[in-house]
C-alpha cells in the first residue's frame, strides 16, 4: 500500500498532528484528556521524547516533539495505540479511533526561530477554534501546555521542555519577569494570526532552512521507494533530476542560456527529457518547463515520436 516516507534522525524535531477517525470526537471529556497527558508523559519516558508543545482539541491533537533518538516511529505507534485501547475500553468501544495515519511536519530546530513559530502556531489554536472569548487569555486554556509555559519549572511535567523556545523568544531567563514578558508576546500574537509565516506549518512536510531540506531530499533519495508518496517524494525526485539536467548541460557544454536560445524541439532537448523520463519521476510538465520546451503537448509529442524511432 502507498504510503508517506517517515524521516527519523537523532534531534529530530516534528508537528505530529492526528484527527479523530471521520472527524470525530478523540475526547469526550476531560478525564480522556488526562489519560492522553498521562499516556503522552509514559511514552515520553519509553522513547526518549521532549515536548515543546502541544494541545488538545475535540477531534485532534496538535504535539511538537522532539526525538533525541530516531524514534518517532516507534514511539507514535506505542503512544496511539495505547491511548485508543485506554479510550476504547473506558467507553466500552472498539476499533480505530484515529484517522489514518498522522501528519508529522519536520522542524528546523537550529535556533532560527521555525520552533518559536511552530509552537505559536500550536499554543494559539484555542483562540483560532474561538474556543476562547476575545478578553479570555491564552492561559485560561486548560488543555494545552502554554499555562505550564507560565508556570515555575518545578510545576510544569518533567517532559514538558521550554528552555528553547524561550531562548528563540529572546527571553533570557525562566523567571517570573521572563514569564510576564512571554505571555505578553503570545497575546500580541493573538492579532497577527493571519501572519504568512503559519502558511507553512498547514501544508508540507518541513518547515525551516533550505540547507537542511536540500540535505534530507538527498537522505530521502536513497531510502524512497514505489511504495512512498507526497510532496517529499515529488521534491525528493526533482533534486534527482536536476543533478540529470546539470550533468547533461555540462556534457554539452551549455550554459542555462543555452536552453532558452535552442528550440523547443531541439534534438538534444529531446534527448535530456528522455533521460529524465526514464530515470526519474518528475512530470513531463516539470521537464516542459525546465528545459524551455514549450507546451506539455509538446514535450508528449517529442517524447511520442521518439519511442517510435523517429530520431
Amino acid at each position: 500500500m502507498a504510503r508517506k516516507l517517515r524521516v527519523e534522525y537523532p534531534g529530530a524535531i516534528y508537528h505530529v498532528l492526528n484527527r479523530g477517525d471521520r472527524r470525530e470526537p478523540i475526547f469526550r471529556d476531560d478525564a480522556d484528556r488526562q489519560r492522553f497527558l498521562e499516556t503522552l508523559g509514559e511514552g515520553c519516558g519509553r522513547s526518549g521524547w521532549q515536548v515543546h508543545a502541544y494541545c488538545l482539541m475535540l477531534n485532534h491533537f496538535h504535539l511538537v516533539v522532539e526525538t533525541p533518538q530516531p524514534t518517532l516511529v516507534a514511539g507514535m505507534k506505542w503512544f496511539l495505540g495505547t491511548y485508543t485501547g485506554r479510550f476504547n475500553r473506558r467507553h466500552k468501544l472498539f476499533g480505530h479511533l484515529f484517522s489514518g495515519r498522522y501528519k508529522a511536519l519536520i522542524v528546523d530546530g537550529s535556533g532560527s526561530g521555525y520552533l518559536r513559530t511552530v509552537c505559536e502556531y500550536v499554543h494559539l489554536n484555542p483562540a483560532r477554534a474561538k474556543l476562547l472569548l476575545p478578553e479570555q487569555a491564552l492561559r485560561e486554556y486548560r488543555w494545552s501546555s502554554w499555562p505550564d509555559y507560565l508556570r515555575p519549572p518545578g510545576k510544569r511535567p518533567a517532559w514538558l521542555r521550554v528552555d528553547r523556545v524561550l531562548g528563540e523568544m529572546g527571553i533570557p531567563k525562566d523567571s517570573a519577569a521572563g514569564r510576564q514578558e512571554l505571555e505578553r508576546v503570545m497575546e500580541a500574537r493573538r492579532g497577527a494570526e493571519a501572519d504568512a509565516s503559519y502558511k507553512p506549518i498547514r501544508r508540507g512536510w518541513f518547515f525551516g532552512e533550505k540547507a537542511l531540506k536540500k540535505e534530507l531530499l538527498g537522505q530521502m533519495s536513497e531510502r524512497m521507494g514505489s511504495e512512498h508518496y507526497g510532496e517529499e517524494r515529488q521534491e525528493s525526485q526533482q533534486e534527482k533530476a536536476e543533478r540529470v539536467v546539470g550533468e547533461e548541460l555540462r556534457r554539452r557544454g551549455w550554459t542555462e542560456a543555452a536552453l532558452e536560445e535552442r528550440a523547443k524541439g531541439d534534438r538534444e532537448k529531446v534527448k535530456i527529457a528522455v533521460r529524465l523520463r526514464q530515470e526519474t519521476l518528475v512530470t513531463v510538465a516539470w521537464i516542459s518547463e525546465r528545459l524551455q520546451m514549450g507546451s506539455v503537448a509538446n514535450v508528449n509529442t517529442l517524447l511520442y515520436h521518439w519511442r517510435q524511432g523517429e530520431k
